[in-house]
């Protein structure tokens, strides 16, 4: 399975990066702003993507959208400093396969990536 993570924050790529590696996904892809993200996903086309929602050049729900139509199968993370209820239901509605809200720890992520790839075998 591939793996694409889009952060403006290269800690938080950085942490995502070591907090998945046990899962052995192939990383396609580190992005820190949503217009690099859509050019990468639409040349790796991941299966899973984790995604910040507050970036430069394109906002991560449109780049959530965008993700979907050209991939309707994708499982995208959105994991963001905005965990408010209703930027959580607004990622959800969009397409969004969970929501992590930051700050978070390896053991947030874990719970969801196991989740996610089992949805995916």
């Amino acid at each position: 399975m591939k793996l694409m993570i889009v952060d403006d924050s290269v800690i938080i790529r950085k942490a995502i990066q070591k907090y998945s590696a046990k899962y052995n996904l192939e990383l396609v892809g580190l992005a820190s702003d949503g217009k690099m993200a859509l050019e990468l996903f639409s040349q790796t086309l991941p299966d899973i993507v984790t995604l910040d929602i507050t970036m430069p050049e394109v906002n991560g729900l449109v780049v959530l959208e965008t993700m979907i139509k050209i991939k309707p199968e994708i499982k995208v993370i959105v994991i963001s400093a905005q965990s408010d209820k209703s930027t959580a239901l607004e990622a959800l509605e969009k397409g969004a396969a969970d929501f992590i809200g930051k700050p978070f720890g390896e053991e947030k992520l874990d719970i969801v990536l196991q989740r996610i790839i089992e949805e995916l075998q």
